[in-house]
């Protein structure tokens, strides 16, 4: 193989990757933008936005009942009520 067949082979290489990869991306609804980086899809991100901000509200809750005080001293009452009883 010569040199120049060597840089030929190389380049239809690197074309077909380049194909390849965005074909891949484009099934997936991601676009480029004028300089080839990879622009995401617009739903999957709102719908992504979405299901964090509903996370954060479940540990919001989840922190409230773990710090909330009268839980704790209700549970902490009834815990030495039933120590007591036996």
């Amino acid at each position: 193989m010569s040199f120049g067949t060597v840089i030929v082979v190389l380049a239809a290489l690197f074309a077909l990757v380049t194909l390849i990869r965005s074909r891949h991306n484009a099934r997936l609804g991601y676009g480029t933008d004028e300089e080839g980086r990879p622009i995401g899809n617009p739903q999957r991100e709102a719908e992504l936005r979405r299901e964090v901000e509903e996370l954060r509200e479940r540990v919001q809750v989840l922190e409230r009942i773990a710090t909330d005080g009268t839980e704790a001293k209700r549970l902490s009452a009834e815990i030495e009520r039933l120590r007591d009883e036996r």
